[in-house]
């Protein structure tokens, strides 16, 4: 079971014996791409703690009826919530805005939320979408692996160059301020599997890289990386 940066479970009362610990009711079905690492980093923010729920996207586990039932289009990551069911990360993490307001990721000022709307799209329409399993495997099944990673090199080079633009001047510890915020919770991912998948040098990218090491420093963000998951490879 993975869980977020900080526990809401009852403390023992002196004099009374423990308080039993309430059952976790958040399930996130979830794997180490991009997509899934968004939700965890929100929900590691949130302090909510969650049961992980692994799809092997590379085992086909996705093609399961019981995934299937829960995601139609059968991508990751889905959240369960008692009776509720969400797939999508970008229709999650609005999920948890409203029923979980605790540490917000949208901001009250118009601008600053529209710029934190416009970095997520950037991200979840403009790259991720381009480099996941569904389209590599296209390209390699047509042409070969290398033109795929080309293929998928040029779309993040593409985007990342867009929120360099979008990004000139930022001086605050994140993105659009000095508190995390959507845009953070989509920017990381979208880096870390540019630089660990895809080779992509950032030196190019000054403002991300910075953004970067800043994340990095971050125990939510810490928390959600692929490899501290609990299906993560041993080697």
């Amino acid at each position: 079971m993975a869980s977020g940066c900080s526990s809401n479970a009852p403390q023992a009362i002196a004099g009374a014996g423990a308080v039993p610990e309430a059952p976790v009711k958040l399930k996130l079905y979830s794997w180490r791409s991009s997509c899934s690492q968004r939700v965890r980093i929100a929900l590691n923010l949130k302090g909510l703690e969650y049961e992980y729920k692994p799809v092997n996207l590379l085992a086909n586990e996705q093609s399961d009826s019981e995934f299937e039932r829960l995601n139609p289009i059968k991508y990751v990551p889905a959240l369960v919530d008692d009776d509720t069911v969400i797939a999508d990360s970008f229709a999650i993490l609005m999920y948890l805005e409203d029923v979980y307001p605790q540490h917000p990721l949208l901001p009250q000022d118009p601008q600053k939320r529209a710029l934190n709307i416009q970095i997520a799209s950037i991200v979840g329409s403009s790259i991720q979408p381009l480099q996941n399993y569904p389209v590599l495997n296209f390209i390699e099944e047509k042409l070969d692996s290398n033109e795929a990673i080309k293929w998928t090199q040029h779309h993040i080079n593409r985007g990342f160059t867009a929120l360099e633009k979008l990004l000139k001047g930022c001086n605050t510890t994140y993105a659009t301020g000095n508190e995390i915020q959507l845009a953070d919770v989509f920017l990381e991912p979208q880096i870390y599997g540019g630089i660990k998948r895809f080779g992509i040098d950032m030196s190019n990218y000054p403002v991300l890289a910075r953004l970067h090491e800043a994340y990095m420093e971050h125990p939510a963000f810490l928390a959600a990386l692929p490899e501290s998951q609990p299906d993560a490879p041993s080697s």
